[in-house]
């Protein structure tokens, strides 16, 4: 795998540091784009990469390509837009890392293999640490035979990973995956918020929980930012939004009610319509504690 050239597409917060973890680990990260121009070329820098000025230059320069984008719309432009990846891809692989919708990648993975490469879902379940340090949980579809061919690349950027099924059943895990973090996130928040109203020692609160049923992920990573007001950005407000508005769609397509989930995207999406999506999402305490955002 180490002789493969590989190119990010993408170079946010979890595209820059793991294009940073593989060129660590020896491979040949060749290549990197993202529309912002200057954080392409700063990460050219640092991993003596091509900066790209087009996504069919990162294509014909590269082997691998794994693309981190925003959302369905982002991802469609880069596949399908005037220049995009699939411009000289016969041959070529493409892992797709960002949360979007299933049917956006069962496009992408029809389209690939029209132009005769290949394409994958790499569902990433972590954050900005662990991107930069190969431990990122990562759940993958497409073809398996594809997916055995990059697996060395895939365990050096995690610490775990699945291969779920065909195209667009990694996105439906990362999907519910998202969606109960973020009922959890919402949930600490109002217990916090109504503790405070109280009168209660949140300390003294979130060792309570910690200890009882009520623990979890969330509690560890979010719960002391929540009273400290500490939001720095691991993942966003409005990315939670996102992320269970998909869930949303997939559970009415499958007539399932999911009444947490649509109570857990109004309060992301009300974080975005007062200018509080850019927080992380243990900022929607802003919203349950007395005297914040409302």
């Amino acid at each position: 795998m180490k002789d493969k050239k590989i190119g990010f597409v993408g170079l946010g917060r979890m595209g820059g540091n793991m294009a940073r973890c593989l060129n660590d680990k020896g491979y040949n990260v060749a290549a990197v784009f993202d529309i912002n121009r200057e954080v392409t070329t700063n990460l050219a820098q640092d991993v003596d990469a091509t900066a790209c000025d087009s996504l069919a230059a990162v294509t014909a320069g590269t082997d691998i390509i794994l693309t981190i984008v925003t959302n369905d719309a982002a991802m469609d432009s880069i596949y399908f837009g005037e220049d995009n990846l699939l411009q000289g891809a016969a041959g070529k692989i493409f892992i797709n890392c960002a949360t979007l919708t299933p049917a956006i990648h069962a496009k992408i993975d029809e389209a690939a293999t029209a132009a005769g490469a290949a394409s994958l879902e790499a569902c990433m379940a972590s954050s900005i640490p662990q991107a930069r340090n190969g431990e990122l949980y990562l759940m993958v579809g497409g073809s398996e035979p594809v997916f055995e061919s990059v697996k060395p690349m895939l365990d050096d950027l995690s610490v775990d990973l699945h291969f779920v099924g065909p195209a667009g059943k990694a996105s439906e895990v990362k999907a519910l995956v998202n969606m109960i973090m973020n009922i959890n996130t919402a949930a600490l928040a109002e217990g916090l918020g109504i503790g405070q109203a109280l009168g209660l020692d949140l300390d003294m609160l979130l060792k309570v929980l910690g200890q009882t049923g009520a623990r979890s992920r969330v509690l560890e990573t979010d719960g002391e930012d929540m009273v400290a007001r500490d939001h720095e950005c691991y993942f966003s407000a409005e990315h939670a939004a996102k992320d269970s508005g998909i869930a949303l769609k997939l559970a009415e397509d499958s007539g399932i009610p999911a009444p947490l989930a649509k109570a857990t995207f109004e309060q992301y999406t009300k974080m975005t319509e007062l200018g509080l999506g850019d927080l992380d999402k243990s900022g929607i305490a802003e919203l349950t504690f007395k005297g914040r955002a409302i």
